[in-house]
Parts: C-alpha cells; sequence; structure tokens
C-alpha cells in the first residue's frame, strides 16, 4: 500500500469541524477560565461546553468504530485534538477521559462489559466524564511494586469494598463530587494489581474530594486529590483477571501518552502564530521587522520544522495504537517524550525571540508555555515512567530497531 499523508476528503470535514466549534465555543471558554480564580468554578464553565460537544457527536469520535463510536483511525483523532487543543487544550482533556479509561475496557472487556461501560459515551446529550484512578498522593512510578499501589480492593461477597486516595486524574471527582460516569481504578485484590470499574451508582456517597488543585496551566482541568471509601463494586466490574492490572494499565496509557504529541504540537502552533506575527509587524525601535534579522528568522524556520516533526510522528503513533500494530508501544512512547519536550523547548526558544514583552500574563504566549510545561510530567512523567519504559524495550533481547519505522 503507497504511503500518503494528504487528509480524505472526510478528515478535511472532521478538521474543518473541529474548528469552526473550537473557534465559536473554545476561544471564549478559554477566555473565561483565564479570568476565574477558584479552580473548581473554571473548571464547571465546561460543562456546557462539553454538552454542545456530545450532542454534535464529537464525543462518539474518540470511540473506536468496533465499540460502536465513530473513530476510524488515530490520524482522524489527532486531527480533532489539535484543532481544539490549540484553543483550549483542558477541556479537550476533560472530553478525552474515555481514551484512556475505556481502553483496558477495549483490551479485557467481556462483550457486556463493553456494552455496559462505553454506553454512557456514545450517548447524543448531556455531559458524561471518565476517569483513570491510577496515579496516587504519594506517587505511583512504581505501581507495581509490593507496596506501589495503596489502594486496596478487598472481596465481600459478591462485591470489591475499594478504598483508598487518588489523584491528578481529571474529573476524579465528576462535576458534583460524586465520581464521573465511570471510574477505572487501579488497585491491589489479593490477586495483586487489578482493574476494577466502577459506575456512578457505586461512587456517589463514596468519593471525598480532599482539593481541586489550582493548577499553572491546564488550569479548566478540573484535577483533583480524593478520597474513596468504601467503594462497593460487582466482582463482575474486574477487568480480566486479578493481577492483571500491571498489564493493562500500562497498555491504557499507550493512546494518551501519544496524544500527548499532540496536545505539545497544538501549544508549538499556538505560540508559533504569536512569534510570526510579532516577528512580521514588529520592529523593537529598528528600521525592519524583527524577522528580516537572521537570527529570528532562524528561530522561527526551527520551530516551525520541529513542529511538522511532531505532528508527524504522533499521527503515526496514534494510528499505530488505534490499529493495535505491533510497533505501538514504542511509537506512543517516542511520541509522548520526544513530542512533550520538544514543545517545551519550542515554546522556550519562542518566548525568548518576543522577549520580555512574553512575560507579560496580557501577552498571548506565556499561556502555551504554561501548557506545555505540563506535558513531559502529565500521563506518565518522561523521568519517571516513559524513558524507564523505553529503557525496557531497548535492552529486550532481540530488539529490532528497525522495526518501528518498518524498515527492518
Amino acid at each position: 500500500m503507497a504511503v500518503s499523508f494528504l487528509l480524505s476528503p472526510e478528515q478535511e470535514q472532521l478538521k474543518a469541524a473541529a474548528r469552526g466549534f473550537a473557534e465559536e465555543h473554545l476561544r471564549d471558554l478559554a477566555a473565561a477560565v483565564r479570568a476565574e480564580p477558584d479552580p473548581l468554578t473554571r473548571a464547571l464553565l465546561a460543562r456546557p461546553v462539553i454538552e454542545k460537544a456530545v450532542g454534535l457527536g464529537f464525543l462518539k469520535g474518540l470511540v473506536p468504530a468496533p465499540f460502536g463510536g465513530s473513530a476510524s483511525s488515530g490520524v482522524d483523532a489527532a486531527i480533532f485534538i489539535e484543532e481544539w487543543a490549540v484553543h483550549s487544550p483542558d477541556l479537550t482533556i476533560s472530553l478525552a477521559g474515555p481514551l484512556i479509561a475505556l481502553a483496558p475496557v477495549y483490551e479485557a472487556g467481556t462483550p457486556e462489559q463493553i456494552r455496559r461501560f462505553v454506553a454512557p459515551f456514545l450517548a447524543d446529550s448531556g455531559a458524561p466524564l471518565a476517569a483513570m484512578a491510577f496515579s496516587e498522593p504519594e506517587g505511583s512510578a512504581n505501581f507495581d511494586a509490593p507496596t506501589g499501589t495503596r489502594t486496596t480492593a478487598t472481596p465481600d461477597g459478591d462485591d470489591y469494598v475499594i478504598n483508598g486516595r487518588k489523584a491528578w486524574a481529571s474529573h476524579l471527582s465528576g462535576w458534583d463530587g460524586d465520581g464521573p460516569d465511570l471510574m477505572t481504578i487501579v488497585c491491589r485484590a489479593p490477586g495483586g494489581v487489578s482493574l476494577i470499574v466502577a459506575e456512578r451508582e457505586h461512587l456517589a456517597g463514596h468519593v471525598e474530594v480532599e482539593e481541586h488543585y489550582d493548577l499553572p496551566g491546564l488550569r479548566g482541568c478540573l484535577t483533583s486529590r480524593v478520597r474513596l471509601h468504601d467503594v462497593r463494586v460487582p466482582r463482575g466490574n474486574l477487568l480480566g483477571a486479578e493481577g492483571q492490572g500491571v498489564a493493562l494499565t500500562r497498555n491504557a496509557f499507550l493512546p494518551s501518552g501519544a496524544s500527548i504529541g499532540i496536545f505539545a504540537v497544538a501549544a508549538m502552533r499556538g505560540a508559533f502564530d504569536v512569534a510570526l506575527r510579532f516577528a512580521t509587524t514588529e520592529t523593537r525601535g529598528g528600521a525592519v521587522p524583527i524577522i528580516d534579522h537572521q537570527a529570528v528568522s532562524d528561530v522561527l524556520a526551527d520551530a516551525k520544522g520541529r513542529i511538522e516533526a511532531v505532528r508527524l510522528l504522533t499521527w503515526r503513533a496514534l494510528d499505530a495504537v488505534m490499529a493495535q500494530h505491533p510497533a505501538a508501544p514504542e511509537l506512543a512512547l517516542h511520541a509522548k517524550v520526544f513530542g512533550s519536550e520538544t514543545g517545551v523547548e519550542v515554546l522556550n526558544d519562542l518566548v525568548k525571540l518576543v522577549g520580555v514583552t512574553a512575560y507579560d500574563e496580557a501577552f498571548p504566549i506565556v499561556e502555551y508555555l504554561h501548557e506545555a510545561l505540563a506535558y513531559p510530567v502529565i500521563e506518565g512523567s518522561n523521568i519517571g515512567v516513559r524513558r524507564r519504559q523505553l529503557q525496557d524495550l531497548l535492552r529486550t533481547p532481540g530488539y529490532d530497531p528497525l522495526a518501528a519505522s518498518g524498515m527492518s
């Protein structure tokens, strides 16, 4: 099959629809979020916009077609995420909760579990939320160690009773403090680290919100620390078998990790537009626009090349993840690590190009830097998690360095 990087007519339509929605709704939302000091209040501003998005079918676009959604390829998801994340990455993350929370359901769920757990996210109305309850306040880089996961699932008749504390995942608290529509919980059962899905009916009344984090970037994400107290879940909500949670959790972070590359692209793209406009209109007291100086044009050229490189890498990674290609784990890791760190480097260079004016909160570039700074540390920090996974991959006996590219 020939390789083509041209968007299909359907993808062009998706891009236009996503861009139109973002320009109509997300710009104003982002401005309102920036103006609101309270983390809970500003996060709740997203709810009516998410309701509009659900009504237009955008949430279904994050659910793979084999499971009832309309996502047909990783490139489709990348196009949609980029167009929205340029304006409001925080809302995009909130809407995209099913990307990670449902990934282990697709992999290990029974047909009945898949039907039941996916159903809320195929709705045509409302603002359904999903959360992957993985991280814990004490840290989770070593979640697979004997004492790494502290949240417990204790068998009690036909149920598990879950107790523990979780943090950092968007919408652990849900809109009203009683939890999201679906929470995939990483916990320690008698058989080892396991994944158990708690539905809204199990969570209500058993979620204690300890804190809503006040984030420097991604400020519209409802990011909380919660305590799960005696959450009673039927044993039939266990995904796979007890002890299978380590592999399922790592695999669940493939699509979300790869998608960080596109979030980084969106931040770089937005900042590049600001910096290019600045460079072509500002003389800074000189005789010509500053882009006429070679040092300035070199920064812009290097930034643009890196934006294109990360975009194509992430398209390839997300496409491999969606297709369950053997190269998916490696490509997803590169998209996460290379994409997020390139984003920080490019944003830093563009800030330096603008100069001290960029340090003014009113100038529209520093917000992109605040967002980019999050990407190396969320969805599995690059140092504590992602590079260690790459280390394991590189030292695997028989590792073929050409396999991921298809050139072996």
